[in-house]
């Protein structure tokens, strides 16, 4: 049956089709038109196995593969019997090739001068990395780190964060990033299920003009762990100087550092040896250790970067200095600010603080200083940019602008005209990426040559990816019906596993959707493809609320409420309702100008009835100055249905909320 919430505002989106590069003032596309995009594409779902190697091929290697595939759902190995290294392709090879002394990292720090000017950047070349990777590996070598000791990272937004995940790489010791903003409990509950024997560290990290006190939260979860804390050494690197404590796990990163040779060889290690673990959570259970692994994680970030972003080195007739605002603690910034940049060759830029401080402009800023070519953010962020109003990247240069990204959650249709609008100059392409930590990289996205547009679809799928909307039955639905996102093919950066839980892995990703007996990978959201072919998602499978019997995706939901002139920002999430069983709730961030009245609620249940229909008009309108958000800008959509629900005693897990008293705000009356 075709879901009614989709013949709304998205039906009638116009189609952008791709601009010349000329047009942005940028090299050539590497795609260059759908058709091109269709052959490549084509071949890489026929012909996987040829069309992974031919890649791969450009790549290091200390001993080539024997097989490309082995594939026993849900189980694959790509480039089995190959040895290669990870940081060689990022670093080394680099330098090995005569480029050296080319810029791989420029760094930004958050403190500014009394006029405005950073009072922290630094260009790392990639033979600066090179220098600095072995020295910090040959310190954890010397702390008994071996090849396959998990290393856990809780660090701000330093360039010693990527530092010491290439150290780790370079000697096949796994690491496990934690992001800053996460609580003494949530690094106690990563580090035991890992047991790392070390904890890199900084002594704090800066965050809107406060020191975040990192290595407070290390020691506490230590404390928290006692006598079942598998950590003996905790290496701080000093950041911002702040008081801490010093015991006798801890040791200086400089002092160690100073004294380590800088010759440390990269290790050989299989193409099926453990990365990384990047934990996730939900809203119940324990974080889940996600698994990614040597080979195949390499080549398909590396490929997804290029393609997805134009990314050219200067040598090739790019000029290009590529800025992903996520933080290391992601997978966002895994893939695209060092895994899938650097063997690239096009400079990373890596910022430690707020987008607003001390002015809503600082990103904006940002890009003008450093003439950022490709820009890469969460729709959250630019909803932001859109409340703080036009006059801010009105005061920068942003001519050097050639493709826009999104990422971390469906961006609304009213945002990404926006985007396109007031900092693309209605000329950048768009990338609306869609994808996943299990997924290692891009599955779902536009290519900016290529690909016609359609704001608030991801598009087409990434070469490799055998992306379907299917039933639980694995049958394909029919065009503009709603589904379950399911790739059906293995593809290089696909996990693993979930450490430590097999059984997990299994439920959680490979039970929910099959075809004959063969289990397909259900990504847990809800979407539908047009006749086009384009994907839209609609929402994590408990985010499409059943309402009467019909299906509403709350990101429908959401963009028609932001297509109203009051509306800056909106979350919508189901409730108990006594006659409907699932009504609508709708969280609501008014623009400036406009003050939260019953009046504006009636006016907003109608608007919402006339872009999609009655049935989708909100039973609950709460007005909010802001929503509650994670520090990576993800709306805590969990939290909001506790609170919908009338949960007076909400338990659920806070540790990565920018801004605890939003919740405690929501969960009283309407802020009006």
């Amino acid at each position: 049956m075709p879901d009614k919430s989709i013949e709304s505002v998205l039906q009638e989106t116009r189609i952008f089709n791709p601009p010349s590069a000329k047009d942005v003032g940028g090299p050539n596309w590497l795609i260059a038109s759908l058709d091109q995009y269709k052959k490549m594409y084509k071949e890489s779902i026929d012909h996987p196995e040829s069309f992974w190697a031919n890649i791969a091929n450009d790549f290091h290697w200390f001993k080539k593969w024997d097989t490309v595939l082995e594939w026993n759902a849900p189980d694959a190995k790509w480039f089995s019997g190959g040895t290669t290294n990870v940081c060689y392709n990022c670093v080394d090879r680099q330098v090995d090739s005569g480029h050296g002394n080319d810029p791989a990292i420029i760094w930004e720090g958050e403190p500014v001068s009394d006029t405005g000017t950073p009072t922290d950047q630094r260009t790392l070349t990639y033979k600066d990395l090179q220098t600095e990777v072995s020295k910090l590996a040959n310190v954890l070598k010397s702390k008994g780190i071996t090849k396959g000791d998990i290393v856990t990272i809780y660090m701000g937004m330093v360039p010693e964060l990527a530092i010491a995940m290439l150290a780790c790489a370079r000697i096949g010791a796994p690491h496990s990033v934690i992001f800053g903003g996460f609580s003494a409990q949530a690094i106690a509950d990563r580090v035991s299920d890992a047991k790392s024997k070390i904890i890199l560290t900084c002594d704090g990290s800066w965050r809107r003009g406060k020191i975040v006190p990192l290595k407070k939260n290390v020691d506490d979860a230590i404390k928290t762990m006692a006598n079942d804390s598998p950590v003996e050494h905790v290496l701080c690197l000093g950041r911002c100087h702040n008081d801490i404590s010093w015991g006798k796990l801890d040791c200086c990163w400089k002092e160690e550092t100073e004294k380590a040779s800088a010759d440390c060889p990269c290790e050989e290690l299989e193409s099926e040896d453990m990365l990384f673990l990047l934990y996730t959570s939900g809203s119940t259970g324990k974080p889940k250790g996600i698994v990614h692994t040597t080979a195949g994680y390499m080549i398909f970030t590396a490929t997804t970067a290029k393609y997805t972003f134009n990314l050219v080195p200067h040598d090739q007739g790019g000029n290009q200095t590529f800025w992903c605002t996520a933080d290391c603690g992601w997978i966002t910034g895994h893939s695209y600010i060092v895994y899938g940049l650097l063997p690239n060759r096009v400079p990373t830029l890596m910022y430690e603080g707020g987008p607003d401080h001390p002015t809503p402009a600082r990103f904006w800023q940002i890009v003008d200083r450093h003439k950022v070519t490709q820009f890469y953010t969460a729709p959250t962020a630019i909803r932001a940019f859109m409340k703080w109003g036009d006059q801010h990247p009105e005061s920068a240069d942003l001519s050097s602008l050639q493709v826009l990204g999104t990422v971390g959650e469906p961006i609304n249709p009213e945002a990404w005209m926006w985007y396109r609008n007031k900092i693309g100059r209605g000329v950048c392409p768009i990338v609306d990426t869609y994808w996943q930590t299990e997924t290692g990289g891009h599955i779902i996205t536009p290519l900016p040559g290529a690909t016609p547009t359609k704001p608030g679809s991801c598009t087409l799928p990434m070469f490799g990816i055998d992306a379907a909307v299917c039933d639980e039955a694995g049958n394909v639905a029919k065009e503009n019906v709603g589904g379950l996102m399911t790739i059906r093919k293995p593809w290089p950066a696909m996990l693993r596993g979930v450490y430590g839980d097999r059984q997990r892995f299994i439920n959680t990703y490979w039970s929910t959707v099959s075809k004959d007996g063969q289990p397909y990978y259900a990504a847990g959201d809800n979407t539908r493809r047009d006749e086009l072919g384009n994907f839209w998602i609609m929402g994590r499978t408990d985010d499409v609320i059943n309402v009467s019997g019909h299906r509403l995706g709350t990101m429908e939901v959401e963009s028609a409420l932001v297509s109203h002139e009051s509306v800056v920002e909106a979350a919508v999430v189901g409730m108990p309702h006594e006659i409907k069983g699932t009504g609508v709730a709708a969280f609501i961030t008014p623009a400036p100008g406009f003050e939260a009245s019953d009046e504006l609620k009636q006016a907003l249940r109608a608007h919402v009835a006339k872009e999609i229909g009655a049935i989708a008009k909100p039973d609950l309108i709460r007005f909010t100055g802001a929503l509650p958000k994670t520090r990576s800008g993800k709306i805590m959509r969990r939290l909001l249905r506790s609170i919908a629900a009338g949960d007076t005693n909400i338990t659920q897990d806070m540790s990565t909320l920018e801004d605890l008293s939003v919740v405690a705000k929501l969960s009283e009356k309407d802020e009006r």
